[in-house]
């Protein structure tokens, strides 16, 4: 087996791919994560996966090496990291009682052969109504301001939702590890 490297710095996505219990070493690209004009949300968050993926072909010629990227859409609007308290809570506001698409690029390119699978996982979460001062405790607690969407999945932002619907929960963390299985037993590797 080819070793595996993933091309991140997010800590959610190493916690993620350490599930299934493979080794791997992280390196995180440096792409520009510019949005092109015209591009769909989808197309975005495909080619930023790949494009991570190739980032780091020529440093890793040998693994098979795993780019993700993610993004939150609400109605038509891609919803980014807040990175404040201020946006955290205008992105909660407007998200109250909304359904907020969570889109999770993924690619895995084995940088031996060239080849690339690239992939879509989506993922919605149905908020619940919220008011001011229930987003305001939320954001003191959690501090999300480095997630899409501006809650944590994982830990008490699922206080958050109503209901939630897609494939793989693991994509509203940031990466579809059931897809990431997929693509890893087309490249030979055995789980578990």
């Amino acid at each position: 087996m080819l070793p595996l490297l993933l091309a991140s710095s997010s800590t959610y996505r190493r916690e993620l791919l350490a599930r299934l219990h493979l080794p791997f070493v992280c390196s995180s690209p440096d792409i520009d994560e510019s949005h092109r004009p015209g591009e769909s949300a989808i197309e975005l968050v495909k080619r930023l996966a790949e494009q991570k993926a190739r980032a780091l072909a020529d440093s890793y010629p040998a693994h098979l090496i795993i780019g993700s990227d993610q993004v939150a859409v609400l109605g038509e609007q891609i919803v980014g990291k807040p990175h404040t308290f201020e946006k955290a809570r205008e992105q909660l506001m407007a998200a109250s009682g909304a359904s907020v698409s969570f889109l999770t690029g993924l690619a895995l390119l084995n940088s031996q052969t060239g080849e690339c699978q690239v992939d879509c996982v989506p993922f919605t979460v149905h908020m619940r109504q919220l008011d001011q001062a229930r987003i305001e405790r939320y954001l003191r607690i959690e501090q999300p301001y480095d997630c899409a969407g501006s809650f944590k999945a994982e830990g008490l932002g699922v206080s958050l939702f109503q209901s939630t619907e897609g494939p793989d929960a693991t994509s509203l963390i940031g990466l579809p590890l059931i897809r990431l299985i997929d693509m890893l037993l087309i490249e030979g590797v055995q789980i578990p």
